[in-house]
């Protein structure tokens, strides 16, 4: 069997990395739509897991990689969860299905304000768990030279998860920090990492962080 000497293990190099921000928006936070009509106390039961996390875990270790990436030059780009339609006709037949709708220019569809785009960072809108199959970031890395990602945000399992595999398979050297994403348990979490730790590197935050200002 040939081997090519390659591996996953690459640091980020600032000119060619971006920082991807997956879904942490109005939308699917505590007063988000996701949630409209859904009694304050089954709210807590199935989804308190995941709120905590993002506030005390998830958000404040995306807070500290956006710092840091901006400080280097590194790219911060966002995807969220939005159609392009007030009516949600252009939604994905399996957004349609789980009815996971909000429009682009609703309160909903707004990267929530603790993790706010700075100046010109783009927001792609997508209507697909992959931000690869519904938006045109593949040709935007292109053209903006990233070779390699950082992916941050929700869900874990779901749409940070088929990020990384569609990156990964697109040709992209993408990086996890494992305590910068959330999904709605821990073990969701926790499988979710097993199983993508083969088209993936790994690393906490801290690691991450300390990664980064060495660039600088």
């Amino acid at each position: 069997m040939k081997q090519f000497g390659l591996n996953r293990n690459v640091p980020v190099v600032a000119g060619q990395t971006a920082l991807l921000v997956i879904d942490v928006q109005n939308y699917n936070m505590e007063n988000g739509g996701e949630y409209a009509g859904m009694d304050a106390g089954a709210i807590e039961q199935k989804y308190g897991y995941f709120f905590r996390e993002m506030r005390s875990r998830a958000i404040p270790n995306i807070q500290k990689l956006q710092a840091a990436s901006r400080k280097v030059g590194i790219e911060v780009m966002f995807a969220v969860i939005a159609s392009h339609t007030e009516d949600g006709r252009d939604l994905s037949l399996d957004y349609k299905i789980s009815n996971m709708f909000c429009y682009k220019n609703s309160y909903d569809g707004q990267v929530l304000a603790e993790v706010a785009p700075v100046g010109d960072e783009i927001v792609l809108p997508k209507t697909s768990s992959s931000v690869f199959i519904s938006t045109n970031i593949h040709y935007l890395l292109g053209n903006l030279g990233v070779k390699q990602l950082i992916i941050v945000g929700a869900l874990t399992d779901q749409c940070v998860d088929s990020a990384v595999r569609d990156a990964c398979d697109l040709g992209y050297l993408v990086t996890v920090p494992t305590d910068a994403c959330a999904t709605q348990s821990r073990v969701r979490h926790e499988m979710s990492l097993a199983n993508n730790s083969g088209y993936c590197r790994q690393i906490t935050t801290q690691a991450l962080l300390a990664e980064i200002a060495a660039i600088g």
